[in-house]
């Protein structure tokens, strides 16, 4: 691959992940922070004497029937199970959350505010398709991140601080995540 080639596939893919990556930084970062995002919840019904299994393949058919017993017509995609509570996913846009309990199980509508609905894709709980998304978007980083060291190690003008920054980068890396 030519030079050039490389540069250009590494531009285009670089601008087109932008926005995304800024984004991700900021919700990430925000997150950190203590700004997590809201997530509204009211209560819908309850759906007495069901008996709900995290383990059980009708799973997801029961949460719909227990749904649709109570008016609601849902679209969900599969739902996630821990401890007595269960979330329909994704999460990103309203959802249903149901927490099992002796006599049956509570049924809770949560809409999650701008900032809870973007955490929420940004720990991989949005729909199929952007998760598809999200696995392309992070091998277009690692081609980005790879170009660029590859392109900065093969300039005579900037291999040395190409060298001096990569390695100064993964040092306090490992500094940080190992202390």
């Amino acid at each position: 691959m030519s030079r050039r080639l490389l540069v250009s596939i590494h531009l285009y893919l670089a601008a087109f992940f932008a926005p995304m990556v800024i984004i991700m930084a900021v919700s990430g970062g925000l997150y950190l922070l203590g700004v997590k995002g809201q997530m509204q919840s009211a209560e819908l019904g309850f759906v007495s004497g069901l008996k709900l299994d995290a383990e059980s393949p009708t799973l997801f058919d029961d949460v719909d029937a227990a749904l649709l017993g109570l008016g609601v017509e849902a679209n969900f995609e599969y739902v996630k199970g821990k401890g007595s509570e269960f979330s329909t996913r994704p999460s990103s846009r309203e959802h249903y959350r149901l927490r099992q309990r002796a006599d049956g199980v509570a049924v809770s509508v949560v809409s999650p505010s701008l900032q809870g609905a973007v955490m929420e894709l940004h720990k991989g709980h949005g729909p199929s398709w952007y998760k598809q998304f999200q696995t392309a978007f992070a091998l277009g980083l690692i081609f980005i991140m790879m170009s660029g060291l590859y392109l900065g190690l093969m300039s005579a003008a900037y291999r040395r601080q190409t060298l001096v920054l990569c390695s100064a980068g993964l040092f306090i890396f490992l500094a940080l995540a190992f202390l």
